[in-house]
């Protein structure tokens, strides 16, 4: 939720000198899934190095597609060059990164509150983004599936966008119960 601190790493790559290249999605976090919203940045020395890369990567995409969908990127390249748009865009990105983060806090708190004997700092201290690998095994996600009707990948990572105020007390019984 947070561009400037997200951009703290490429910042100290191009500080220390060095080439650098940073692919970007739109996909999630502008709405524009299946879109092929994106940008693939590639810092050069010259011009002459500038067109060899883009001949070389033109030689990647064409193969790919021929003609991508335009909508997409004309929708990011809208927002992102008015200033009023972007920082309406940019509140939107930190408020769901907020509410993302309030609801693995939750389901941390939920757990230890109901005493599980497992340790679950990775879900608020090691881990960020939409998606949170949980620890359980495929047989514990089988039975979240069979008796709660909880579903998630079998390798354990939930959804976090899914999880809700209204949920996340149920989700923690759940896991706790399979989890013991």
């Amino acid at each position: 939720g947070d561009p400037e601190r997200d951009a703290k790493a490429i910042r100290i790559f191009l500080e220390d000198g060095h080439q650098i290249g940073c692919a970007q999605s739109y996909a999630k976090n502008m709405g524009l899934y299946g879109q092929r919203a994106g940008c693939l940045s590639i810092l050069c020395e010259d011009e002459m190095q500038a067109v060899a890369v883009k001949s070389q990567l033109q030689q990647i995409a064409r193969p790919m597609y021929s003609n991508p969908p335009v909508h997409g990127a004309l929708v990011v390249s809208i927002i992102l060059s008015d200033p009023e748009l972007k920082n309406v865009w940019l509140g939107e990105v930190k408020g769901m990164a907020d509410r993302i983060i309030g609801m693995r806090k939750a389901l941390r708190e939920n757990l230890e509150k109901l005493g599980s004997p497992l340790s679950w700092e990775h879900v608020t201290n090691q881990q960020i983004g939409m998606f949170c690998y949980s620890g359980m095994t495929p047989e514990q996600v089988d039975r979240l599936t069979s008796e709660y009707h909880i579903y998630m990948t079998r390798n354990g990572r939930i959804s976090m966008a899914g999880v809700t105020t209204g949920n996340v007390a149920y989700l923690a019984n759940a896991i706790h119960d399979v989890t013991k």
